[in-house]
């Protein structure tokens, strides 16, 4: 009964993890769009909604860690399985994807969050418009890779 209590802590807190980051980028930013506010001003507002969305995230991310590394020690036989079945080698490449998003999620924020809000308020638009694109394609990378690894949690499920 255990196991299952933190598998769904798991799962939970990854539907609110990867459904607050999609709602991010196709609802929040768009809609920003329409307010028909100037654009610092926009881009202030998404900065804070993001701001509060990164404080839970960091629970969130923590959240998923441990309990991820509580599934692994009872998902697979031996750690040496990691490397010799389809579900390590799922499991594996699962755990390299994390890596890589956590990375690029934290390296994203600490780099362009601060920047971004900083052209904003001193109404660098041209700035804050080319800093956008280059952070635009590390957050729908990011996207991807939350979609990646939802995928090999399903193959997980699936038996071979």
């Amino acid at each position: 009964m255990f196991q299952v209590a933190i598998l769904w802590v798991h799962l939970f807190t990854a539907v609110i993890f990867v459904g607050g980051s999609f709602f991010m980028w196709l609802v929040v930013v768009p809609v920003s769009y329409h307010m028909g506010k100037e654009e610092s001003e926009r881009t202030l507002i998404v900065g804070k909604i993001a701001k509060e969305f990164g404080r839970m995230t960091n629970i969130v991310l923590a959240i998923l860690v441990l309990t991820g590394i509580y599934n692994v020690t009872w998902y697979l036989p031996s750690m040496s399985s990691l490397f010799t079945t389809t579900d390590g080698l799922y499991l594996l490449t699962k755990v390299i994807l994390v890596g890589i998003l956590i990375a690029m999620i934290y390296g994203n924020n600490i780099y362009f969050g601060r920047r971004t809000t900083r052209f904003a308020r001193e109404k660098k638009f041209e700035e804050l418009k080319a800093l956008r694109r280059k952070s635009r394609v590390i957050s729908f990378t990011s996207l991807g890779l939350m979609a990646a690894i939802l995928f090999l949690a399903v193959m997980l499920q699936i038996p071979l």
